[in-house]
């Protein structure tokens, strides 16, 4: 299958008008040199966005998907992408606390997070350019968790029929669902041992960004395409994360040689229908890194209520892939002697 674009996506006249007068890359702090918190852009009350207005607009259009979505939940609320389950609230904290070596509460986290839903699970110190605008966290220790998506049910080509949108978004729902009730349950086994947790699994806006945590606690690095790869599961890939203050050892950052990778390939950048991923690495508030154009990808992203062909496309994400090409990467690395960013 060809990943080249077969037209170039162009909104509608309806969508556009949406648009505020600040551009979405200077909100992200596309091109400032000094680092910065982020700023919300989207996943918000609408009236507190700038870029409120665009928000609504994927909220209709998903409306409009309804009819072929074949796996509503039942208690499904923010028009059915998010299930009830998965935002249950949070046990109290016991009034005992459990005291336990960081080596023993680590293991026994990693390993109950394992064994509910997670598919790995990485621990890192909670870093203040990470947390948004506005928003505060209580913890100074991440656990960061990810869980694998179905990559036969995501988008991978640009002339989709309405069902295969559908079944993209449901599986998009499903595993966003599945991680954050993930979160949930590690944050209540912790709470449960008389330590302060707070999950923070919702793909709304939370607090802090997961991707930079996940690649300091060792899940992998940032790809082209913006989207994080690990090195078994590939981009197709849902992040949560539960702030702590229980004693735990953190995991460090892992190369998996992604850059090394992603500078020569190009499939992510050829099927995108905006044109909307960088083909180098930006600075963005204080650092270089790969960038995703937020104007030009978000109304694609509105218009098939969350595209994901950049990652679903990205070889890293075929099944059994991403281990095979981790090695031949790092063996590529021991020979030629060169080096890559872990961002």
């Amino acid at each position: 299958m060809s990943t080249k674009r077969t037209k170039q996506y162009k909104p509608s006249k309806e969508q556009l008008a949406l648009f505020p007068d600040i551009s979405g890359n200077t909100i992200n702090g596309l091109g400032e040199t000094n680092k910065r918190r982020p700023r919300p852009i989207y996943w918000l009350e609408a009236k507190k966005l700038v870029h409120g207005d665009l928000q609504d607009y994927f909220y209709k259009q998903n409306e409009k998907l309804q009819p072929y979505r074949a796996e509503m939940t039942k208690d499904a609320i923010k028009l059915g992408i998010f299930s009830e389950s998965a935002h249950a609230e949070l046990v109290s904290v016991a009034d005992k606390r459990v005291e336990d070596a960081p080596e023993n509460w680590t293991s026994r986290l990693k390993e109950f997070a394992l064994n509910n839903e997670a598919d790995v699970v990485g621990i890192t110190h909670l870093v203040e350019e990470w947390v948004f605008e506005g928003f505060e966290v209580q913890g100074k220790l991440l656990i960061v968790l990810g869980v694998a998506m179905n990559n036969k049910e995501t988008l991978k080509k640009p002339d989709f029929t309405k069902e295969e949108m559908a079944k993209s978004v449901d599986e998009t729902a499903r595993q966003y669902n599945r991680v954050e009730r993930a979160a949930n349950a590690l944050a209540d086994w912790i709470r449960g041992q008389g330590w302060h947790a707070d999950s923070l699994g919702s793909p709304l806006t939370d607090a802090v960004l997961k991707i930079p945590a996940a690649i300091n606690a060792g899940l992998g690095q940032l790809g082209k395409h913006g989207s994080l790869i690990n090195d078994k599961y590939g981009a197709a890939f849902r992040l949560s994360i539960v702030a702590t203050d229980l004693p735990l050892i953190e995991d460090s950052p892992r190369d998996i040689g992604v850059d090394d990778f992603c500078t020569r390939c190009k499939l992510c950048t050829d099927i995108c229908p905006t044109d909307a991923i960088f083909s180098e690495k930006q600075m963005v508030r204080g650092d270089v890194k790969w960038f995703v154009d937020f104007d030009k990808c978000i109304p694609y992203f509105n218009d098939t209520v969350s595209c994901g062909m950049c990652y679903a496309a990205c070889p890293w994400s075929m099944p059994g892939v991403a281990p095979k090409l981790t090695s031949k990467m790092l063996r590529r690395r021991k020979r030629h002697g060169s080096s890559t960013s872990l961002g």
